[in-house]
Parts: C-alpha cells; sequence; structure tokens
C-alpha cells in the first residue's frame, strides 16, 4: 500500500502563486508516474497534471501554461501560478506504474483557496 501525503496549499489572491508537494512512501514503483488531481466543492475530483519517470508532463486545458509539475519517482511538486478563483478545491496527487491505473489510496489532500 502507498502513502501519499499533499502539502503547501493555502490562502492566495487571485494572480498570486502557490507551490505544493507531495511525497509517496510504502509500495512505491522504480518507474512512476505521479499525477496531481482536485476537488472543488459539489463537483467530482478531476485531473489536473502528471509527469513520468522518464520526463514526460501532462496538463489538464485548464491549467495549462499557468502550472508546472515536477519531481521525481517518489516526490512531486506542483507549481501554481496565476491563480484564478477558480482553481479554489483540495488538491490530491496519486502515483502509478506506467500504462497502470492511480492507486485506489488517497492523502488527505491539501485546501487551496483563491480569492477574488
Amino acid at each position: 500500500q502507498v502513502q501519499l501525503v499533499e502539502s503547501g496549499g493555502g490562502l492566495v489572491q487571485a494572480g498570486g502563486s502557490l507551490r505544493l508537494s507531495c511525497a509517496a512512501s510504502g509500495r512505491t514503483f522504480s518507474r512512476s508516474v505521479m499525477g496531481w488531481f482536485r476537488q472543488a466543492p459539489g463537483k467530482e475530483r478531476e485531473f489536473v497534471a502528471s509527469i513520468s519517470w522518464s520526463g514526460g508532463r501532462t496538463y489538464a486545458e485548464s491549467v495549462k501554461g499557468r502550472f508546472t509539475i515536477s519531481g521525481d519517482n517518489a516526490k512531486s511538486y506542483l507549481q501554481m501560478n496565476s491563480l484564478k478563483p477558480e482553481d479554489t478545491a483540495v488538491y490530491y496527487c496519486n502515483i502509478r506504474e506506467p500504462g497502470s491505473i492511480w492507486s485506489p489510496y488517497w492523502g488527505q489532500g491539501t485546501q487551496v483557496t483563491v480569492s477574488s
């Protein structure tokens, strides 16, 4: 079983920046994909960004050009710039092997609130 711990959230004004961190422990992989997701009140959890062990990055259209994901097999960071009120959500990280599904185990998440 993998354990995921997110940190770095907070309250920021629109246009501001935050940097989220994620640490994975337990059952991690020598080659992995780490991802970030978010869930706003009343909405389903949605994909934000991912980074593979080889450095390949994928972003949701809504965050392209504003968010940057980085990290390695067991740590991930999400640099969020030009934040908008619609980015307000609880942010979660996750991990999977290439070609597999995301882990069913989620961390507690970190709250990001963007005020207008």
